[in-house]
């Protein structure tokens, strides 16, 4: 059994996963990165966190399939003997953008696989190794993460399937928490905000345009490194009495303001 706490980090080759795994090993935790497709970007982040000292893996698994979920979690015990931290990061947008009146049932089921049904049975499975190593005394308490996003509460049309799995994110969460809590177990989601990754990067100009036009109330893009030191500062226990809570790195967009 690994001497340092194993985090595995879904959708982690790149953009707001790859920071979050790279802040992870800087204060400590053995990471498994996983990865789709994204093989050789997912071996130079384990390869930066062994520079760096830490310990890393790359496993390949689509979160949308059972069987990837179930060796996934095999894997990561098999190279670690642990798992302490769950981060539910990995996600895809809505393919093409669609109005939501010529959106299909197909890309409607690839959506909900990977970022709504694949998070939670994976956090499933997680919880249940967690619970075994909190009951056997190897690990003293449970984390896991769920990223979600400012869709979760803000319509975009063109994009249906992708707001529904973010909205949903956050019963989820609550579920997890108020289940996993007489475990040792905590659960929190994270809502990034306009971050400057992959996803947005098709959009920017819009996204420049309303950032200077004062959509949120801090006049910037997010990092993926905003996003990271969140989940750090949760995975480092720092809210002992909190869990279920739904936390926003969007530079103020929450605020309703008139």
């Amino acid at each position: 059994m690994h001497s340092s706490p194993v985090a595995l980090v879904t959708g982690s080759s790149r953009g707001i996963g790859r920071a979050i795994a790279l802040e992870l090993a800087q204060v400590g935790h053995a990471v498994v990165v996983n990865y789709v497709a994204s093989g050789d970007a997912a071996e130079q982040v384990v390869e930066q966190i062994h520079g760096s000292g830490g310990d890393a893996v790359a496993i390949q698994a689509n979160v949308g399939s059972t069987e990837d979920r179930v060796r996934l979690l095999a894997e990561c015990e098999s190279h670690f003997g642990r798992l302490d931290l769950l981060v539910n990061n990995a996600g895809i947008t809505s393919p093409g953008r669609l109005d939501l009146l010529e959106t299909t049932e197909e890309n409607w089921e690839k959506v909900f696989a990977t970022n709504l049904k694949g998070p939670f049975f994976l956090a499933q499975q997680a919880a249940r190794s967690m619970i075994e190593s909190i009951h056997a005394g190897q690990i003293s308490r449970g984390t896991i993460v769920n990223i979600s996003s400012i869709s979760a509460i803000a319509a975009s049309t063109n994009r249906a399937d992708y707001c529904l799995t973010k909205a949903a994110t956050e019963m989820m969460t609550w579920l997890l928490a108020d289940r996993l809590a007489e475990e040792k177990i905590t659960v929190f989601e994270i809502c990034p905000g306009i971050i400057a990754s992959d996803m947005t990067a098709p959009v920017r100009e819009k996204y420049d345009r309303l950032i200077a036009e004062g959509i949120q109330p801090q006049k910037r893009w997010g990092h993926p490194e905003d996003v990271a030191r969140a989940v750090a500062a949760l995975a480092g226990g720092a809210f002992p009495f909190c869990t279920g809570q739904r936390i926003f790195i969007d530079g103020g967009y929450h605020i309703r303001r008139l």
